[in-house]
């Protein structure tokens, strides 16, 4: 995402209950303006995380579940021609996130090792490895709770965290339907009515 954006950092966003989406949703592709979808871990935390100094093993000890999921991205500038600072003052770019079931964190792949394919209408779009994601999934966890700790503010206990995506986002459009499968994880998906 970073290469689509044209930034060499990440950036982060706010999850609204109202974001988040059941497996197998179908949703209207007008609630978005320009949607696209990309492939992550989601994280379920046990324990709160308070940078700074937080590692991906604290990260994992924290850590009640993960879950593959699909995050829909959006834009409000055309053509997706943002910058960085457009990301940010749009919410991380953040529309929903679709959820597959919670794995326990200690029956969970090593993340790192994981592949993440992303399917839209039966075609393969998209893959990458765990590793694409700053290294490990958990480490850009860590990231997040070390940048939020200049903010005075922690992940908590009971928050669900996104770890980035593990592929460049796939446009999609109304009739299409998309998936992501993560190894050792599971499979989510989502339709666009």
């Amino acid at each position: 995402m970073q290469k689509l954006l044209g930034v060499n950092e990440p950036d982060f966003g706010y999850i609204l209950d109202s974001m988040v989406l059941p497996n197998d949703a179908a949703v209207p592709v007008t609630t978005f303006c320009a949607p696209r979808v990309e492939p992550e871990v989601a994280f379920l935390m046990r324990e709160p995380l308070r940078g700074p100094g937080l590692t991906a093993d604290d990260v994992m000890a924290a850590a009640e579940a993960v879950a593959p999921a699909l995050e829909v991205v959006d834009s409000r500038i055309a053509d997706w021609r943002i910058t960085l600072a457009d990301t940010i003052a749009d919410n991380a770019s953040s529309a929903a996130v679709v959820l597959g079931d919670w794995i326990p964190i200690h029956d969970a792949s090593p993340l790192p090792d994981t592949t993440a394919t992303l399917v839209v209408n039966d075609i393969t779009v998209g893959a990458g490895q765990g590793t694409a994601v700053m290294g490990d999934p958990a480490v850009a966890v860590a990231w997040l709770a070390n940048a939020l700790a200049d903010y005075d503010t922690t992940v908590e206990a009971g928050q669900l965290v996104m770890s980035g995506s593990y592929t460049t986002a796939s446009l999609v459009v109304a009739g299409d339907r998309a998936s992501a499968t993560i190894t050792g994880l599971g499979t989510v998906s989502v339709t666009f009515e």
